[in-house]
């Protein structure tokens, strides 16, 4: 039986977006100027929360300039490499879909990786005034307070008329345990301001009359998310095809505004392809392009338990009990508590009269369901009961998904469902004013029970090993001239990126051997074809200093260890070989000294092994 509420919210939701609302937010005197503040106030106090909770989350890094992510400094590092390539785009004109400064001399395929040139190009002036690394603070900061104030504009403008509706559901959206966990050095997955506007804009598809403007403003947010993080753009497109698909079947009503809809989607699509075409060809054909993920990195999945455990950065959580439910904790997307994952089955029960929450409802069961990966896990153990995404992880595309990602799409399901209830409990508070004390004591009793455990606690750091003065100070620009490259001690790979960061701090003019990045696996004897790597294709003596670094022990050198490692500084170009601080600093001075025959020499905090007259 159909609701006096669900009518309402049917009409909002298919109420075309025109100039009118703006009409009606016109001033027309000094009463009317006193009504519209009104209206304005929550708007405020909404986005000033996103902005307290953001630096909250954050606040460790602002209190500690020294500090880097405790958990992942890698992909930090990566980051803040990226900053400064975007920068570079800018100030030289540099090619934005590669680079030859890292992994010299093959370059990366920065399409192939999480270059978010809709970020880094515009933020251009705050690397180069401040630093990548404040690039990187500001961009991960900005991204949660922009993902919060996006979707709580689009859910109080769009899909229901409560601010505080919408305020829940954004304030989830925004800071769930996933986000939260990603906001562990992953800012492009973060950042996801740009899916609500997509959302938005899919829905005004369906006004008559304006399908080329619709399209083309869906066509841009398209491409900018494209820039930003292809995967979400895929879940997002995947959830918004499963709502609609939904939507159509149970409002047949929905479908006199197909014509519209199409033609909006088609001038979209179109536009994304032409402007996207050739990035995607870089991306898939272009040098260091790969062919899908490992399987070892397609085996991420979600744990079931997980779906009910309390995640890690949070009020109820502790993140030694997490360790067996996620791979690692940037990973924790399908953490929700069981209080939480109680109210959301028992949400959509309550509202399954509206054909947006059976949308949501079948969007949260197949993203759930891909996540579980290939064969389902309980409790940190394999179970044996194959999963679906077995039959879909060899496919096109789906390839290069990890699957535990799905659960990431949840969160905006979550979101709006929780904002969905409280608007029906305002409703119902309406309805029943002689009762409204009690259904508002339960109605907050219930959530907080839910939210209130998984209250995030700030980001742990600790202290990073400072750059170098032999880099900040440019003492390796006469090494480097000609088009040679550095190469650090330990080379950079997935355990270590901190040349990555030196790079950055110099804007990218010094280029340096290997890296940590995805890219093709190049040898001829691949187990699994030119799938992707995290980091370079292993050279004899970079798997060299990998032992060292792993056994703190020098392996005994033979005269062809000393002809590889010459080959390979030839290789990569070497114009001088650099050793930081490390806790094997002994190990590998004394490695490097025994393969090459030179002396190193101590200067700006740098042990330099001067290896030009060895590779020319």
């Amino acid at each position: 039986m159909t609701t006096p509420e669900s009518e309402v919210g049917r009409e909002w939701f298919l109420r075309p977006v025109s100039s009118s609302a703006a009409r009606r937010d016109d001033p027309g005197g000094p009463a009317e100027g006193v009504r519209l503040a009104g209206r304005r106030l929550p708007d405020a106090v909404a986005v000033a929360s996103f902005v307290l909770l953001a630096f909250w989350v954050t606040v460790r890094f602002w209190t500690h300039p020294d500090h880097e992510s405790r958990v992942n400094p890698t992909d930090q590092a990566q980051f803040e490499w990226m900053m400064a390539h975007g920068a570079r785009v800018v100030t030289d004109f540099a090619y934005p879909f590669g680079s030859d400064r890292m992994n010299v001399p093959e370059g990366v395929n920065l399409m192939a990786n999480t270059s978010v040139l809709s970020v880094s190009l515009p933020m251009t002036p705050v690397t180069v005034l401040l630093g990548p690394r404040a690039a990187f603070l500001l961009f991960l900061t900005g991204a949660m307070i922009a993902t919060g104030t996006a979707w709580y504009l689009v859910i109080s403008r769009v899909l229901i008329r409560s601010r505080l509706a919408a305020w829940v559901g954004a304030t989830f959206c925004a800071f769930s345990p996933a986000m939260v966990s990603h906001a562990n050095a992953h800012p492009n997955i973060v950042a996801q301001y740009v899916v609500p506007l997509i959302v938005w804009r899919t829905l005004a598809l369906r006004e008559p009359g304006r399908w080329t403007r619709n399209g083309l403003f869906l066509g841009l947010l398209i491409i900018w998310q494209a820039f930003l993080n292809l995967e979400i753009l895929l879940m997002t497109a995947v959830g918004l095809g499963v709502v609609v698909a939904v939507l159509v079947v149970r409002r047949p009503d929905l479908r006199r505004y197909a014509r519209p809809f199409l033609a909006g989607l088609g001038v979209a699509a179109g536009l994304a392809l032409v402007v996207l075409a050739y990035p995607l060809y870089v991306q898939l054909f272009g040098p260091g392009a790969y062919e899908g993920l490992s399987r070892l990195i397609r085996g991420y999945r979600s744990d079931v338990a997980s779906f009910f455990a309390w995640p890690g950065e949070s009020l109820a959580g502790d993140p030694r009990d997490t360790e067996r439910l996620a791979k690692n904790p940037t990973e924790e997307n399908a953490f929700f508590g069981w209080p939480l994952a109680v109210l959301v089955p028992a949400l959509v029960w309550w509202m399954r009269d509206r054909a947006e929450v059976l949308g949501l409802a079948a969007v949260g069961l197949l993203f759930a369901l891909l996540s579980l990966g290939r064969e389902i896990r309980y409790n940190g153990r394999d179970t044996g009961v194959p999963a679906p995404w077995g039959a879909l992880e060899n496919l096109p595309i789906l390839h290069s998904v990890v699957p535990t990602r799905w659960a990431l799409g949840l969160t905006p399901v979550v979101g709006l469902l929780l904002a969905y209830g409280v608007a029906r409990v305002h409703e119902l508070v309406r309805r029943h004013p002689t009762a409204r004390r009690q259904i508002r004591f339960g109605a907050v009793t219930v959530l907080a029970m839910a939210l209130l455990p998984l209250l995030p606690t700030p980001l742990p750091t600790a202290r990073l090993d400072p750059v170098p003065e032999f880099v900040t100070s440019g003492a390796w620009r006469p090494y480097l001239a000609g088009g040679r490259s550095l190469v650090t001690l330990p080379l950079p790979d997935t355990d270590y990126a901190d040349p990555l960061r030196w790079s950055a701090v110099t804007g990218l003019e010094m280029p340096i051997a290997r890296g940590y990045f995805l890219g093709p696996d190049r040898r001829p004897d691949a187990p699994e074809g030119r799938i992707a790597l995290f980091g370079a294709t292993p050279r004899p003596t970079s798997s060299f200093f990998a032992t060292v670094r792993r056994t703190g022990a020098v392996p005994p050198i033979t005269p062809q260890d000393r002809v590889a490692a010459v080959d390979d500084l030839r290789y990569w170009r070497a114009g001088a070989v650099v050793l930081a601080s490390h806790r094997h600093e002994d190990a590998l001075r004394r490695g490097m000294t025994e393969l090459s025959g030179v002396e190193p020499v101590r200067t700006g905090g740098v042990w330099l092994w001067d290896v030009r007259p060895l590779v020319d």
